[in-house]
């Protein structure tokens, strides 16, 4: 070939490859500029604002990251209580965080000092706040049992600090949650300059408090709509900007600036399953198929490593009689509970994800798992709810005369509602007309016990006449006891005797998973599963948080090819 041919043919390469670099280079060369329009993004004239620095979800106070994948969930050992409740099925799992430990005394004691010092039960109208916050103490009582040190000192006493809380119901866990979210998107906030430095502890009271979802939809009505606080004069508002005019924009943070995290929530029973198995480093194919026992590797719950061979690796019930071991050579160091970080994590960093206390998650209790219908984010207890809105069209705000309190089971009053907060009120035909998704706010029962579900529908559910309608045809027969107060606040039991009832399962019972200091062995395996009211507590029953993650599955860095 004549070299004048091949010089020629040689430029021409190195001009083509010079295009395409260039293009790509043009392609990702300014994150700032709109791939949709080309208009500038975060432009200091006003205009669209977005966080394009934003890398990745930062992981809020006491969490741990656990990548989600695919498990075997339910029974992997022997049923010897013969429930049947817990059949081997796949399911996949998103990516989410979960609480190191369980929540513990002083975690609980914090949530308690806020409500004392925002609603005073010193003041009549927010006494029920209080009290109905409060853990159940009398829990540690025993007919033939000595336990009132822990009565009366389990609870506030330093020397329990560190240790996990108890006589704390489905309902307060739940409640506790959404306080701890409130309190760490405020914080968030507050740092990145949208909010007055320490309004949180100096400026806050009933009429002015924080809501994250007030703040989303209304930021002007947090703090009782107190300019100085929701909008100081200085702080570092990243994306606030001031028009040709001079007037300030974009002053209120919002989902897109990504300060806002998303709430602290109960984990869903597939979640604390998966986290509490620990299969971040199993690459067993049998082990992955479901044939892990405890949260540790091994098949037994004693330590084999050298340095502390023999240990019990979770605090629990080793007989009868026998909760701890001899004295002076204990089993696991506990009698009770034990302070959390007493023994070793599992391989997501979790700690007494089996033993210590059992642990309440997000789930309404039925036998079966209906996996074929979803085998994605499993849960069951969805009710879709939606902003309250003012006759023009403003969201509604809860007031201090708008809080509505709920007598539970027990006779325990709570409040349902906290001022500040947005009313929720349950979804409509708006929302559900001709989707194929949901079709209802209450979703709690799909499946459960209906014409497609169940193979003798026509015989569920007889009243004491003999009578069947939608109301009474229901798998699960159990009692309906009522509980109101007198105008002078008594309580008024009736108890349902019907002998027709057959159940103890209904919508109000929640499910709990682990094994507890006073549960044998058999209970260590995260896929067993019991049941337990949603308003009721027990000595045995504690929790901890969970929150979604937002983004990709992993924490590894992305890498793209140009």
């Amino acid at each position: 070939m004549d070299m004048k041919k091949v010089v020629a043919i040689k430029i021409l390469l190195v001009l083509a490859i010079s295009v395409v670099s260039t293009s790509c280079k043009k392609s990702s060369s300014s994150k700032n500029s709109s791939r949709a329009t080309g208009w500038q993004i975060n432009s200091r004239d006003g205009g669209f604002q977005y966080n394009t620095d934003f890398k990745e979800q930062e992981t809020s106070p006491g969490l741990v990251f656990i990548e989600g994948g695919t498990f075997t969930k339910g029974r992997v050992q022997d049923d010897v209580m013969h429930d049947w409740n817990n059949s081997p099925n796949q399911q996949h799992v998103q990516s989410f965080y979960m609480d190191e430990t369980e929540v513990t005394n002083a975690m609980y004691m914090e949530y308690l000092d806020w409500i004392k010092r925002v609603y005073p039960p010193s003041d009549e109208n927010f006494r029920a706040i209080y009290h109905g916050a409060l853990p159940d103490t009398l829990v540690w009582r025993n007919r033939l049992g000595f336990n009132e040190v822990m009565t009366e000192n389990y609870l506030r006493h330093p020397g329990y600090g560190e240790y996990p809380v108890v006589g704390v119901s489905w309902i307060q866990a739940v409640e506790f949650a959404n306080w701890r979210s409130d309190r760490v998107n405020e914080y968030n906030l507050e740092k990145a300059g949208y909010l007055k430095r320490d309004a949180k502890v100096t400026d806050v009271n009933s009429d002015q408090t924080f809501s994250t979802d007030t703040y989303i939809n209304a930021p002007t009505l947090t703090y009782g709509g107190n300019e100085e606080i929701i909008n100081p004069e200085r702080g570092n508002k990243r994306f606030a900007r001031t028009d040709a005019d001079g007037n300030e924009t974009n002053i209120y943070a919002t989902r897109e600036t990504g300060i806002i995290s998303p709430k602290y929530r109960l984990p869903t029973e597939t979640e604390w399953e998966y986290a509490a198995l620990g299969l971040s480093e199993i690459r067993s194919y049998n082990l992955y198929r479901g044939r892990k026992k405890y949260p540790w590797d091994g098949q037994y719950t004693r330590s084999g490593k050298r340095k502390i061979r023999g240990d019990q690796m979770a605090n629990f019930k080793q007989g009868k009689g026998d909760y701890g071991g001899i004295a002076g050579w204990s089993d696991d160091g506990a009698d009770i509970t034990n302070a959390v970080k007493s023994y070793e994590p599992n391989d997501y960093g979790l700690y007494d994800m089996a033993g210590n206390v059992a642990e309440w998650v997000a789930d309404v209790y039925r036998p079966i798992v209906d996996d074929e219908f979803n085998d994605f984010n499993y849960y069951r207890g969805n009710v879709y709810t939606k902003n309250a809105l003012n006759e023009d069209g403003t969201v509604k705000v809860v007031t201090v005369d708008d809080i509505v309190y709920d007598t539970l089971s027990n006779g325990k009053v709570v409040a349902r509602n906290l001022p500040g907060e947005i009313l929720k009120v349950p979804v409509d035909e708006n929302e559900t007309y001709l989707r194929t998704n949901f079709d209802r706010s209450n979703e709690i029962n799909f499946r459960d016990g209906d014409r497609r579900s169940s193979r003798y529908f026509e015989n569920f559910g007889d009243d004491e006449e003999g009578e069947k309608d939608n109301e009474t045809r229901k798998m699960y027969n159990s009692p309906k006891h009522t509980i109101t107060r007198d105008s002078l606040g008594n309580i008024i039991r009736e108890y349902d005797k019907r002998s027709n009832r057959t159940s103890l399962i209904n919508d109000e019972v929640r499910v709990y998973k682990g094994g507890s200091w006073k549960d044998r062995e058999y209970w260590l395996d995260p896929a067993q599963r019991r049941y337990f009211p949603q308003d009721m507590a027990t000595d045995y029953i504690g929790f901890r948080c969970a929150m979604s993650r937002v983004g990709s599955k992993s924490k590894k860095k992305n890498k793209t090819k140009n």
